[in-house]
C-alpha cells in the first residue's frame, strides 16, 4: 500500500512526536530533548531521546531510532502503511485511497493473512459454543456466573470435539497449509493436520484496536498430560509479552486507573461487575512493554492478583515494573478469597468496590510482604527487615515521596528516623554511581555503534544538525558548503535534502528527510546522525557560534584536505597551488561565523 508524499508530511506534521511518543512513554525535559525508559529493551537508565525540533527518536542504549511513523510501527508492531493509517486515525485525517504502488507487501500481506485466518477461526468457536457439541462448554460458563451479554461482548467460543474441525473449514475456504501453519492454530507434519485447540472453550485475545490477534484455550475434557490452559504460540500477529488481555475494552473506561489482574475469568468477572477498567497479562510475569502499553491509557494501576504465595510474589514483580515506567501503583487485598472472581461472587459487587478504595500503596504492600518473612521480635531478624525496608526506600525516585515514606516507616515499624534516612542515602548514592554507570555504558555503545572514527564525523553530524534545527545557519553558510564537502554519500544526501526544503519551503525537519531514505538501515543511520549533537540548550550564544564556526570549518578542512591527497595523486599541479594559496581562507571564515546570529 502507497501513500504518496504529501499525504504521508500531512499526517506526520500532524502528529508531533513528543505528544505521540508521550502515550507510551514517561518523558522528561532535558535540555533540548526528552528523555524515558526505552520501550524497544528494558532498561533502568534513561537512554531513550526524543527531539521535538527533529522530530525524531533515538535509543542511546540498543540504537533504535526514526521519526514518529517508525516509532508507531515498532511500538505497535504494524507496517508502515498501518503506521500512517494509525496516526491519520488520530488525527483525524481521512486518507486518500491507497494504491499498491512500489511497495514491498510481504510482511504486510502475511500479517493480514493471518488476521483474516484469525477471524474465521474465532467466527467458528463463536458458532461451535453455541451449536449442540459446545452445550457442555456453554454450561461451564454459564456455572461461572457469565451471563449472554458477557459471553457475546468478550466473543468466548468453543473449540469442537474433534481436532482437525477448524483445519477442515479454513481449507475449504481456500487457505494453504503454509498459510495455516504459519498463523499457528495447526500442528501440520507428515502425519497430517491438527487443529491447536479442540474441546476448549476459546477465550479471543484482541489488541488495543479490537483485531483478533490470537486466543487462549481451557480444557474441557480430562485428557491426560494436556495442560488446563494453552494460549496461542507467537506469530507476526501476536507477542505475549506486549498485549493486554481485555484492552480493547478497558481502553474506553471512564475510570482514571487500569485494575491489573491475573487470568481471562478474573478480567471477564471484573467487566460484567461494572468494572470495565480491567486488563490482564498473558499467562507470563508482567512485562515492561506491558506496562507501558497501559502508561498509553492512565497513570494509575491497582494490582488485584490471587490472594495465594504465588500472586503475592507476582504482585511484588509487577510492582517496580509498573514503577519505572511512571505508574502509581496499588494492591487491592483479596483476602479471604481467592481471586476477584470468587470475591464478586461470593461477596459481591459493591464489596470489590469498597476492596479498591482501602487498596494499599505499592510501597506498604511490599513493606508489609517483608513484615511477614521477619520475626519482628527478634533483633537480629529485625535489622535484617530494617536494611531490607530501607532498600525499597531508596529505590523510590521521587525525593519528596522518599522523604515521606521515610518517616512513615520509622513510625510504622519503631525505627530510628535519623539512622533509616541515612542508610536510604548510603544505599541511594550506591543506587546513583550504578545507573551512571550503566549509562555511560550504554552511550559508549551507542556511540561504537554509529561509528564516528574521528573528530570529522562528529563536525559533520553536528553540523547537520544545526543546519536542520537553525535555519539561520544555513542562512549563514548556504553559499559557503556545498554536499562534496560532506565525506559520505548519506551526508551529502541529507545535506541536499534540506537545502531543498529550505529553497523549495523556506523550512525543513529531520523527520521528513528521515522518510526520504527507503530502506530501514538507511532511515536509522540518517536518525542516529541528526541526533548525535551537542546539547545548546544552556549555553552562551558565543559558545554555540564558537561550536557552529567550528563545525563548518572543520567539515571545509576534511573537504579540502581530501581534494589536496586528489591532486597529488593524479599529478595536478595547478589545481594543488590553486589549493594550496586558499589555505589561509579556512581561518578567515571561522572568523566570518563568528559574528553570525543564531
Amino acid at each position: 500500500m502507497y501513500y504518496d508524499d504529501d499525504t504521508i508530511e500531512q499526517v506526520r506534521s500532524s502528529n508531533d512526536i513528543v505528544d505521540v511518543v508521550s502515550t507510551y512513554v514517561q518523558l522528561k525535559r532535558r535540555g533540548a530533548n526528552y528523555v524515558g525508559l526505552c520501550p524497544f529493551h528494558n532498561e533502568k537508565t534513561g537512554s531513550f531521546s526524543v527531539n521535538r525540533n527533529m522530530q525524531i527518536f533515538k535509543c542511546f542504549g540498543c540504537g533504535v531510532s526514526g521519526n514518529v511513523f517508525g516509532f508507531i510501527e515498532r511500538t505497535e508492531n504494524i507496517s508502515f502503511p498501518e503506521a500512517v493509517q494509525f496516526l491519520a486515525d488520530r488525527a483525524g485525517i481521512k486518507l486518500p485511497e491507497k494504491s499498491n504502488d512500489g511497495y514491498d507487501n510481504s510482511r504486510r500481506n502475511l500479517k493480514e493473512r493471518i488476521a483474516a485466518i484469525n477471524k474465521e477461526a474465532a467466527t467458528y468457536y463463536y458458532r461451535m459454543l453455541r451449536s449442540g457439541e459446545g452445550r457442555n462448554a456453554m454450561q461451564y460458563l454459564k456455572n461461572r456466573g457469565l451471563s449472554d451479554e458477557t459471553i457475546n461482548s468478550f466473543g468466548l467460543g468453543f473449540a469442537g470435539r474433534y481436532s482437525d474441525g477448524l483445519y477442515k473449514v479454513l481449507k475449504t475456504k481456500g487457505y494453504t497449509d503454509e498459510e495455516l501453519a504459519t498463523s499457528g492454530l495447526f500442528t501440520i507434519n507428515e502425519k497430517g493436520a491438527y487443529d491447536k485447540f479442540w474441546d476448549r472453550v476459546i477465550f479471543p485475545i484482541m489488541d488495543q484496536r479490537g483485531r483478533v490477534i490470537a486466543f487462549g484455550g481451557r480444557i474441557m475434557s480430562k485428557a491426560e498430560n494436556a495442560p488446563k490452559y494453552l494460549n496461542s504460540p507467537e506469530t507476526e500477529l501476536f507477542n505475549k509479552s506486549e498485549n493486554l488481555y481485555g484492552l480493547h475494552l478497558a481502553k474506553k473506561t471512564k475510570e482514571k486507573f487500569f485494575l491489573l489482574a491475573e487470568g481471562y475469568m478474573d478480567v471477564i468477572a471484573l467487566h460484567q461487575a461494572g468494572f470495565d477498567n480491567a486488563v490482564a497479562s498473558l499467562g507470563t510475569s508482567l512485562t515492561e512493554r506491558q506496562a507501558k502499553k497501559i502508561m498509553g491509557y492512565t497513570d494509575s494501576v491497582i494490582i488485584t492478583y490471587d490472594s495465594d504465595g504465588a500472586g503475592k510474589k507476582a504482585a511484588l514483580r509487577a510492582i517496580p515494573i509498573l514503577k519505572n515506567v511512571g505508574l502509581s501503583v496499588k494492591v487491592l487485598n483479596m483476602k479471604p478469597y481467592k481471586d476477584p472472581d470468587e470475591l464478586i461472587c461470593a461477596a459481591g459487587a459493591d464489596e470489590y468496590r469498597k476492596r479498591i478504595e482501602e487498596s494499599v500503596n505499592g510501597f506498604d504492600f511490599e513493606a508489609g510482604i517483608l513484615e511477614e518473612t521477619h520475626d519482628m521480635e527478634d533483633p537480629d531478624s529485625k535489622t535484617q527487615f530494617d536494611h531490607k525496608l530501607a532498600e525499597t526506600i531508596a529505590a523510590i525516585d521521587d525525593p519528596m515521596a522518599r522523604h515521606n515514606h521515610i518517616e512513615s516507616a520509622a513510625k510504622k515499624y519503631n525505627i530510628d528516623p535519623v539512622e533509616l534516612k541515612r542508610e536510604v542515602n548510603r544505599i541511594g548514592a550506591a543506587l546513583k554511581v550504578k545507573e551512571n554507570n550503566e549509562r555511560e555504558k550504554e552511550r559508549a555503545k551507542a556511540t561504537r555503534e554509529i561509528k564516528p572514527e574521528a573528530a570529522q564525523k562528529k563536525a559533520e553530524y553536528s553540523l547537520l544538525n544545526m543546519l536542520v534545527c537553525n535555519k539561520n545557519a544555513y542562512l549563514a553558510v548556504k553559499d559557503i558548503l556545498k554536499k562534496e564537502d560532506f565525506a559520505g554519500e548519506t551526508e551529502r544526501r541529507i545535506f541536499e535534502y534540506l537545502t531543498n526544503d529550505y529553497e523549495r519551503v523556506g523550512a525543513t525537519v529531520g523527520a521528513r528527510i528521515v522518510e526520504k531514505f527507503e530502506s530501514a538501515d538507511e532511515q536509522k543511520t540518517v536518525a542516529d546522525i541528526l541526533m548525535t549533537s551537542d546539547d545548546f540548550e544552556e549555553t552562551s550564544e558565543d559558545e554555540r557560534r564558537m561550536a557552529f564556526a567550528d563545525y563548518v570549518t572543520g567539515v571545509k578542512k576534511s573537504a579540502y584536505d581530501r581534494e589536496v591527497e586528489e591532486a597529488m595523486r593524479i599529478g595536478d599541479g595547478a589545481k594543488l597551488n590553486e589549493l594550496l594559496m586558499n589555505e589561509d581562507s579556512l581561518e578567515a571564515l571561522r572568523k566570518k561565523l563568528m559574528n553570525i546570529t543564531l
